[in-house]
């Protein structure tokens, strides 16, 4: 499966200073935000589930609940999220978690051609189709962004 890994050299003081993991990477590549996408882990319903979305987008807990097939869902504990996926935050990908999860991919990904996703390690981002993204991840696609 064609895949790039893309480096940068994380900063980080970037973090302290208000920027965003995802609005870093997506700046020191030269890529558009809605290209690079975040990897987030929620609670739904008491399942952790993986959100995929935008960096430059929010995600909307009440359509990833609906995506999910629960009622509620909220930010999980961070170091749940880290128990589960095996990765620290801000280096959390989608791909190769400890436990697999639950996960939804923003249907926006479907627009591109290629999209970013963390490889596992701040400053290490993968480029792939987003089809092949889902097709990895077992993903669902929703649209759970909020622009």
């Amino acid at each position: 499966m064609p895949h790039t890994v893309r480096t940068y050299d994380h900063d980080p003081r970037a973090h302290e200073r208000g920027v965003a993991y995802g609005e870093e990477a997506a700046h020191a590549l030269g890529v558009a935000p809605d290209r690079v996408f975040k990897t987030l882990v929620a609670d739904v319903d008491g399942t952790l589930t993986v959100a995929v979305v935008p960096v430059d987008a929010r995600l909307d807990l009440k359509a990833l609940a609906a995506a999910a097939g629960g009622k509620r869902a909220a930010m999980a504990d961070p170091a749940a999220a880290e128990r589960a996926t095996g990765y620290v935050v801000g280096g959390i990908s989608p791909l190769g978690q400890r436990k697999r999860l639950a996960t939804v991919v923003d249907d926006s990904a479907l627009g591109h051609g290629t999209v970013l996703v963390s490889a596992g390690r701040r400053g290490v981002q993968v480029e792939l189709a987003p089809q092949d993204l889902v097709r990895l991840t077992s993903a669902r696609t929703a649209p759970i962004a909020r622009h």
